[in-house]
């Protein structure tokens, strides 16, 4: 399958500022079962952004206003082709071992429920049944809802309040797969839904648990799937933090707006005699 993206990014500041800086993981890598065909990072005035690589092999573009200005945008856009891995991931850059990704972060530190949590899964299964058993529980139990939980919210606090999104979803998975032995990393990417181009204000979020035998595997929790075609994997780290698209900073008074909006959609392919 080949999915398109267009992830557009706007600030608007009610006074100019001097100084603006972003750090952007907005760029997909290649790995079996994606494969990027095209894809850039531009500025509001259409120039591509420098690029580096973070200490997870992500792709970190950096965006930087050092002069007064009242407005900035993040445009990233490409397309990807996709194919359904039932989940596992083969052949991504690893720049780190699968042990690292057993630390708690402050976003995942395990309080009594979510130990709980982590015994109600375990048992005489083997590591696929477990995490599923574990990622099933974690949807049951919090409710998908828009706006009940925020960006600082942690897994403790999003399992007692009982709703959240696809963050806190992967939070709470992340600190039990870790309670069980199973190291497990915060994913960013997108989710194309058919039949829905406009993706709102956000692209998606899942986990990956390393399971021997077959490596790292995806675990949506927000949706109780293993990732498919339909998922284009971007960045990977310890939590939310890690594995943001945009992380920033700003100098000056006054107030921000920022608009994002996430256009995906399936390619149209020419079929080939």
């Amino acid at each position: 399958m080949r999915i398109r993206i267009n992830h557009s990014t706007f600030y608007k500041y009610d006074i100019h500022v001097p100084y603006t800086a972003q750090l952007i993981r907005l760029h997909p890598r290649s790995h079996q079962g994606q494969q990027v065909l095209s894809w850039r990072v531009l500025s509001e005035n259409g120039r591509s952004l420098p690029s580096t690589f973070d200490g997870y092999g992500n792709v970190l573009h950096m965006l930087t206003r050092d002069q007064m200005h009242d407005n900035a945008a993040i445009i990233a856009q490409g397309e990807v082709e996709t194919a359904d891995m039932a989940g596992v991931v083969r052949g991504a850059v690893e720049t780190l071992p699968p042990l690292y990704y057993l630390r708690q972060t402050q976003f995942t530190q395990p309080d009594e429920a979510i130990r709980a949590l982590a015994q109600e899964a375990a048992g005489d299964y083997d590591a696929i049944e477990k995490l599923h058993r574990l990622m099933l529980r974690i949807r049951w139990r919090v409710a998908y809802e828009i706006g009940a939980t925020g960006s600082g919210t942690t897994a403790a606090e999003a399992l007692a309040h009982g709703r959240g999104v696809c963050q806190d979803h992967t939070h709470i998975f992340l600190s039990a797969a870790r309670l069980l032995g199973y190291p497990a990393r915060y994913v960013s990417g997108y989710l194309w839904v058919p039949g829905l181009m406009e993706a709102g204000d956000a692209g998606h979020a899942w986990a990956e648990a390393m399971v021997e035998g077959l490596g790292w595997v995806g675990f949506d929790v927000a949706n109780g799937v293993c990732p498919d075609a339909n998922y284009v994997r971007v960045a990977a780290g310890l939590d939310f933090l890690e594995a943001a698209p945009i992380r920033g900073v700003r100098r000056g008074e006054g107030e921000e707006a920022m608009r994002v909006a996430v256009d995906i959609r399936q390619s149209h392919q020419v079929q080939q005699q």
